[in-house]
Formats: C-alpha cells, sequence, structure tokens
C-alpha cells in the first residue's frame, strides 16, 4: 500500500471507480441507488473531497464486494485523512503543490525535464529562496517554509529504497544567473555533488542540439504498485496539471526519451557543468 495520504487518496479514488466500471454504472445511476448525488460519487473517483468509512460500507454493499476488499478500501480511507510533514507549512505550500508532493514521496522512479530552472530536488536553499522571493507574494516566514519544504524534499534522493531520479536540463538554466555569481557557483557544485548520488542521472540539453521534442518543463513519476498508474505532472504560478492517461503518459515518455537521446551524455554534461562553473569563478 503506498505510503503518503496523498497516495493513499489516489489509490481509494482508483478502486472505487474501479468498482463502478465493472458494474457497467455510471455516477448519477450509483448516486440514486444510495440516494446520494451523482456529483457526491464522482468527488470521490476523483479524490476532490473526502471520503468517510460509512460511505465505502454503503458503496461496498451495493457493489458486493468482499468482506477483504471492504476492510482494504476502509483502511485506505482512514490513513487519507492523515497529515504529510509538508502540510504544517500552511502558506509555504500551496494547495495544488501539496498534493505533488505527497505523490513524490511515493515514487518509484522520477523523470523531469527543467528548461528554465534547476531541478529543486538538486537546489540550494540560496537558489530557492532567491527564486521564491523574486516570483511569489509570500511574505519573509512562509518563504522560509517553502524553502525548508524544498530541502525536506531532497532527502527522497539519497534514502533508502529512494526513487530511480533521471533529470534533463536545458543549458540554459546552468547559464541563467540567479541572484549573484558566487550564488551560482555553489549551486553548480551541488548539482555535481548531487549527480554522484547513485540513483541520480542528470543530462544537459546543449544550445546546439537542434528540434527536440518538448514545449515545456514537466515531470513523469511511476509507482512500485502497479495499481497505481504513472502520472505526468505539470505547474504552473498558481495552479497545476495531473494528467494520468495513458495516452498523455505515453507521448510524454516519448517526449523524454526524445530529450535523453538530443542531451549530452551524463559524463559530457558534468564536464559542461565544470566549464559553466569556471566562468561564474572568474
Amino acid at each position: 500500500m503506498a505510503g503518503s495520504p496523498t497516495a493513499r487518496r489516489r489509490r481509494l479514488s482508483i478502486e472505487l471507480k474501479k468498482l463502478r466500471e465493472q458494474s457497467a454504472l455510471t455516477c448519477a445511476q450509483v448516486g440514486a441507488a444510495l440516494d446520494w448525488s451523482g456529483s457526491k460519487v464522482n468527488r470521490m473517483e476523483t479524490g476532490s473531497g473526502r471520503i468517510q468509512p460509512s460511505d465505502i460500507d454503503a458503496l461496498c454493499r451495493f457493489y458486493a464486494t468482499s468482506d477483504e476488499l471492504r476492510e482494504f478500501l476502509k483502511a485506505l480511507a482512514r490513513q487519507a485523512k492523515t497529515r504529510g510533514w509538508w502540510q504544517v507549512h500552511g502558506a509555504g505550500v500551496p494547495e495544488w503543490f501539496s498534493i505533488y508532493i505527497g505523490l513524490e514521496q511515493d515514487a518509484s522512479t522520477f523523470r523531469q525535464y527543467q528548461c528554465e530552472l534547476l531541478p529543486g530536488l538538486m537546489q540550494t536553499s540560496a537558489y530557492a529562496g532567491e527564486l521564491h522571493r523574486t516570483g511569489a507574494h509570500l511574505s519573509a516566514q512562509d518563504i522560509d517554509r517553502a524553502v525548508r519544504v524544498r530541502m525536506e524534499r531532497q532527502a527522497m534522493l539519497t534514502r533508502s529504497g529512494g526513487p530511480d531520479a533521471w533529470f534533463i536540463v536545458n543549458e540554459g538554466a546552468l547559464r541563467n544567473l540567479i541572484g549573484d555569481r558566487a550564488l551560482m557557483r555553489e549551486q553548480l557544485e551541488r548539482l555535481l555533488e548531487s549527480v554522484e548520488l547513485p540513483s541520480v542521472t542528470l543530462q544537459v540539453l546543449p544550445f546546439d542540439s537542434g528540434t527536440y521534442p518538448a514545449t515545456g518543463s514537466f515531470t513523469l513519476l511511476g509507482f512500485p504498485d502497479q495499481e497505481d498508474p504513472d502520472l505526468v505532472y505539470r505547474d504552473g504560478i498558481t495552479d497545476a496539471v495531473y494528467l494520468e492517461g495513458e495516452h498523455h503518459v505515453r507521448e510524454y515518455t516519448r517526449a523524454f526519451d526524445g530529450l535523453r537521446a538530443a542531451a549530452l551524455s551524463p559524463r559530457r554534461s558534468a564536464e559542461l557543468i565544470e566549464t559553466v562553473l569556471k566562468g561564474y569563478a572568474r
């Protein structure tokens, strides 16, 4: 069973939708049979509302599930109510990003392309702080909280059983001056330290790579349980998009594979980072 509350809520929603589809019923039909609204059933299947154990009991009686499955789903519903470690930081973690962190914590594979900035999981606190002070209308306290969460998230790269992480960054992200030159020297040194981790692979997409198959930054998360499908995550200034359909995952996987082919090898990528680092040292 997936570990974070977000992943449990997602798994519960997947299982409830699967039961309804196996019964060949619509949300409206299930709702009418249980004296609920169809929108309530839909919210339960999309994870947009809390699900009570009593709701699980009612659905399992209606679908005539086994006692074992009913207890499993009730356990998921109870565990989905717990709070993740990142949720104590208030406005430092907006709700739309809190969902992503919960899923990220349970990923077994992590694939990310960054076209403008260096990956959050490799950022120094100074680099992350500069980004938050420039791009977010947050109090100094909430900026500190947001940076702290970003630093704590990085533990996933070093923990036992952490995800296999593969990053591709555009060369522009290396050369984009964030803060001052001293900050960038520290940041690029951190980047070189990160690629030494056994679970991390980093490639740089150079300026002269030619045409490549991407239109913006994105992340692909894969999960250890086959019942938890892979997903694509893309974020913006005020919201995020989660794409879970097979078509979306397949096309973004193809795009990532194309980026890997166009990018420098990990060894040559490290050499380019070292070259850029020397430029900031002057």
